[in-house]
């Protein structure tokens, strides 16, 4: 291929890509600034790992954009030593949009029921490790 069909596919990739990750790229400037994000880390008791998943997939999602949580993504590593942790990203409009959410979410009648019931076999979450980021001013998500 020439170089400049190559470049021209490159740049009409780029374009097709960011009308998709829209949703992810903050309005204006202003909304950027104080927008946050959470890295959540969560470590299963063993043999709880699938429980884990059910309950994000049948509850927790809903529950999270419910109260404002904006779900940027999930992901699970690929080493089987770490088969049992979770990690996702969640944004907020500011730190403290976020504690209010979370404030939210823990008093929800519909996230405490769902919590007890996804118990009765055993506690499904022995470790959680959170922490708050804001985007560089280089980095694509805002």
């Amino acid at each position: 291929m020439n170089r400049l069909y190559v470049g021209a596919l490159c740049s009409a990739v780029a374009f097709a890509a960011s009308l998709f990750a829209q949703p992810l790229f903050a309005k204006d400037e202003k909304a950027a600034k104080g927008r946050v994000f959470e890295l959540r880390i969560y470590t299963a008791n063993e043999g709880r790992t699938e429980a884990m998943h059910k309950r994000f997939r049948d509850h927790t999602c809903a529950l999270f954009q419910k109260h404002g949580m904006e779900l940027i993504g999930f992901w699970v590593p690929q080493d089987p030593k770490d088969k049992n942790k979770l990690y996702y990203i969640l944004a907020y409009p500011s730190r403290e949009a976020a504690k209010e959410s979370w404030k939210a979410f823990s008093a929800d009648p519909e996230w405490q029921r769902v919590y007890k019931e996804s118990h009765k076999d055993g506690v499904i979450v022995g470790k959680v490790e959170s922490v708050f980021m804001e985007s560089t001013d280089y980095g694509p998500l805002k």
